[in-house]
């Protein structure tokens, strides 16, 4: 088996497809732009959507890269062997190019040709398609699986729960998929065949296609261009190339999980409390390093992104309560080690780095202060109510019969005083104090409904999905490059976007800007996009490389590798835009832009609210 680090892993996939005819594109933003769906780019198929759904793509019908991806719906599966918020996502596309034969056989030859990965087929397993009422058994991906010389009993066959792609409840392309997965157990004992539950079968790679559409009327009908969308996760390969069965002994994790062992005095392998609690850090904070460095960089906050760039740093110093950790400002040591192990992959990590170190630095620092106040709090309560602890059974234990730590009392801790439940939890276990489990269930109560604003503004944001195409949306996409322009001619060319949320409803558009706007300049603002759009300018599309792009001084996030192609958005001679659409096709179809709201979304950064009538 082929030993190989992080980057010569990427390095061979890329080499890889770009051999079999697939142009190499760059990571997207880890922030979606114009996608009110969801909060972070969660797969590599994310930012593809359009060309998914039939839009050219300026690399043609077959791309490939590694995506930077956060996925918070299984958040709480971090801290076993597998599981990351944020990791790489390797993909190949194919836009109504190649189909189920040849992406299987690409697959294969990659995983197992000595030039390339060189993993043992011996202990490769597959699962495919079962069928059902509304889509046929995958034979055609059975049938090739067999061809290469996979056993018949390593070929699962699976319901849609496990082998089908498509967001639930809603229209749009969907299609079958077949997964790959590599027995990391003892060589000497690989079952003879597959089963999707023992944890020894670890998956590594998923082709999805996207042969059918989902109808209004729940109906599948096969699509006129059918895709290939395939993801590869590059933490778990990399374990397995390596011969590893933890992610967390990779050299991605591997000096994180050593300073953890410096900073707590303990040791890795010691306990599966230790072990999940040193994985847990080492994974949350890489991920806010990753968002916080990301080009559409966001800072801790209440709200959306920065909610969970918050609740990420804390839950790590809450995990490093339980290490028992007590070194000063240690989250912000161990994300200078994160960026240093990322830079040179990712350069906007070098780019921001004042920017992430700061602001982890300041998060810190206050929840620390945070915390510590809570505990006063705790303890005053605990200090009021000796004389309500009586023994139990087990004298070295108490029962907490207190009419004052009540669910109510736990309550007021964490939304009032920011002393987190799981503090809670294990300071009263350090005074041998058990709350009744009523007093947790009202807190539960309590909880739910009130529910902090930035969870309910992001609720069902979490599980991605496509873009909104419709009318609406693509009238507001469109106004969002006019409204751009103008901030810059009325505010200065220093003027940068730095976020935007559309939906159907209303244009949301966050840019760089360090005062609150004037009436004035609201209403200048408004002016000239009105202008623009009576004048009913028609919307020009060009393929260009992005440093003709740069050169023609089109307005962007220039996150693309040299020499790749990007779409720029001409109105005009008021607006030059790299952007990947959609747009309307003359600004005389928008109606009349209106802003509804201005104001603070960070430190310089100001927010818009806007319709179109």
């Amino acid at each position: 088996m082929i030993k190989m680090t992080a980057q010569e892993l990427r390095q061979k996939y890329l080499t890889f497809f770009k051999k079999k005819g697939h142009t190499i594109i760059s990571s997207a933003s880890l922030v979606p732009e114009n996608d009110p769906t969801t909060l972070f780019t969660t797969a590599g198929m994310h930012p593809l959507v359009p060309y998914i759904m039939g839009e050219k793509h300026p690399g043609g019908k077959q791309v490939a890269n590694v995506q930077k991806c956060v996925r918070t719906t299984d958040i709480n599966e971090v801290g076993d062997a597998t599981h990351h918020t944020f990791f790489e996502m390797m993909g190949n596309w194919s836009f109504g190019s190649y189909f189920k034969k040849e992406a299987i056989e690409m697959s294969f030859e990659f995983l197992t040709s000595k030039e390339f990965l060189g993993l043992d087929k011996s202990r490769l397993a597959v699962s495919v398609f079962a069928g059902d009422e509304d889509a046929p058994f995958d034979k055609e991906s059975f049938e090739k699986w067999k061809e290469l010389g996979i056993s018949e009993k390593r070929i699962a066959r699976l319901p849609k729960e496990n082998n089908w792609w498509g967001l639930a409840g809603k229209t749009g392309p969907c299609g079958p998929d077949t997964e790959m997965f590599y027995w990391v157990g003892d060589a000497n004992k690989v079952p003879e065949s597959f089963a999707d539950d023992n944890d020894l079968w670890v998956e590594i790679w998923n082709d999805v296609f996207m042969q059918y559409e989902k109808t209004k009327d729940k109906k599948f009908i096969p699509l006129a261009q059918q895709n290939v969308d395939t993801g590869m996760g590059l933490e778990r390969v990399l374990a397995v190339i390596n011969g590893l069965d933890d992610n967390y002994k990779t050299e991605l994790f591997s000096d994180l999980i050593s300073k953890i062992e410096d900073f707590s005095d303990k040791k890795y392998d010691k306990s599966k409390e230790i072990t999940s609690s040193m994985r847990i850090i080492v994974d949350h904070i890489k991920a806010a390093v990753m968002i916080m460095g990301d080009n559409r960089g966001i800072a801790p906050s209440n709200t959306d992104q920065g909610y969970i760039v918050r609740q990420l740093i804390r839950r790590s110093i809450i995990r490093g309560h339980k290490l028992k950790i007590d070194k000063e400002e240690w989250v912000t040591e161990l994300a200078e080690n994160i960026i240093e192990i990322y830079r040179k992959v990712y350069n906007e990590l070098d780019k921001n780095r004042d920017f992430i170190l700061t602001e982890i630095k300041k998060e810190e620092v206050k929840f620390t202060k945070t915390a510590n106040k809570g505990l006063k709090v705790f303890e005053k309560a605990i200090s009021a109510n000796r004389n309500d602890l009586d023994m139990t059974q087990n004298k070295n234990d108490y029962n907490w019969d207190s009419k004052k730590l009540t669910g109510k009392l736990i309550f007021d801790l964490v939304t009032t005083h920011g002393f987190p439940k799981e503090l809670i939890k294990e300071e009263a276990e350090n005074r041998k104090i058990i709350i009744p489990k009523n007093e947790w269930n009202k807190f539960d109560e309590l909880f739910k409904k009130h529910q902090e604003l930035s969870r309910t503004a992001s609720a069902g944001k979490f599980k991605g999905g496509l873009a909104d195409n419709g009318e609406e949306t693509v009238r507001l996409h469109t106004v969002a490059h006019l409204m751009l322009a103008a901030l810059k001619k009325v505010l200065g060319g220093d003027v940068h976007q730095k976020g935007s949320n559309i939906t159907a409803e209303r244009l949301r558009f966050d840019f760089s800007y360090g005062e609150k706007l004037t009436d004035e300049q609201k209403k200048e603002v408004e002016k000239l996009v009105n202008e623009i759009i009576e004048k009913k300018v028609p919307v020009e599309i060009d393929e260009m490389t992005l440093d003709e792009a740069k050169e023609k001084g089109a307005e962007g996030v220039f996150e693309n590798k040299y020499g790749e192609k990007v779409k720029v958005y001409t109105i005009g001679d008021f607006s030059k835009e790299i952007c990947g659409g959609p747009h309307v096709k003359n600004t005389g179809e928008l109606g009349k832009f209106k802003i509804k709201k201005e104001q603070s979304s960070g430190a310089g950064v100001r927010r818009i609210k806007a319709v179109v009538e």
